[in-house]
């Protein structure tokens, strides 16, 4: 498994130590890790502005201006799917890490048989959860979370992905489709349609939680509504 990874934290020792922890893991459990580092809650952000792609985050909680803590917040704000690993000296903030779902906490020194169960345990949620498409288009490749895509539509050779940004790439709907999961369901021709996301349904329309409507061809109301059940 490739793992996009960051530790953050503002002691160098610190993050020397965790880095070599993670990589003798990688290592060991036999997957590709792309490792950062950063010294400080804004400059991790600065860097997420760019690429916001990581998987796993080991995050001190101490730090300068901003605190691990509001910077997990603001990440979390738009990002559900990244696994945080909180790294402390202090057993005082176990209940703030609810509020942004982190995997676990880790008191300093960090012992490399509990990270390296943590991380363990971060990997297997990460090939659980989130299958990940990449795309190539306007000379860059393109990272797309599955969970992310609300709906997929067609036109002439071109389909146009509806997730956190709208993206279009020239292929085939059927292409795509061989590309995802159970979790989606094709619209006649010309959509396919993730099921987690509709709202309601009726003879002509789907609905999403989002309020974009997607055509429903005549006879296709009955499919539709039995694949939600069977994915349920």
């Amino acid at each position: 498994m490739y793992l996009k990874a960051a530790i953050c934290d503002d002691s160098a020792a610190d993050r020397g130590y965790l880095s070599g922890l993670v990589e003798k893991w990688a290592a060991g459990a036999g997957h590709a890790v792309s490792l950062a580092a950063f010294d400080s809650a804004e400059r991790f952000l600065f860097a997420y502005a760019e690429k916001n792609d990581y998987d796993l985050l080991l995050l001190d909680i101490e730090m300068g201006a901003m605190d691990g803590v509001t910077m997990a917040k603001r990440l979390r704000a738009e990002n559900d799917s990244v696994q945080i690993v909180f790294i402390t000296g202090y057993g005082d903030y176990i209940a703030e890490g609810y509020e942004v779902a982190a995997l676990n906490y880790l008191m300093k020194p960090v012992r490399e048989e509990k990270l390296f169960a943590v991380l363990d345990r971060a990997a297997e949620k990460i090939a659980k959860n989130e299958k990940i498409l990449y795309f190539e288009t306007g000379g860059e490749m393109v990272r797309v979370p599955v969970y992310q895509i609300r709906y997929a539509e067609v036109m002439g050779n071109y389909v146009t992905l509806h997730a956190q940004s709208e993206l279009t790439v020239k292929m085939t709907l059927g292409e795509l489709e061989q590309q995802l999961d159970e979790r989606f369901y094709r619209v006649g021709r010309s959509a396919v349609v993730n099921l987690t996301q509709i709202a309601r349904v009726t003879k002509s329309e789907i609905r999403l939680v989002d309020g974009a409507s997607i055509h429903l061809p005549r006879g296709a109301y009955e499919g539709v509504n039995r694949a939600i059940i069977h994915m349920r």
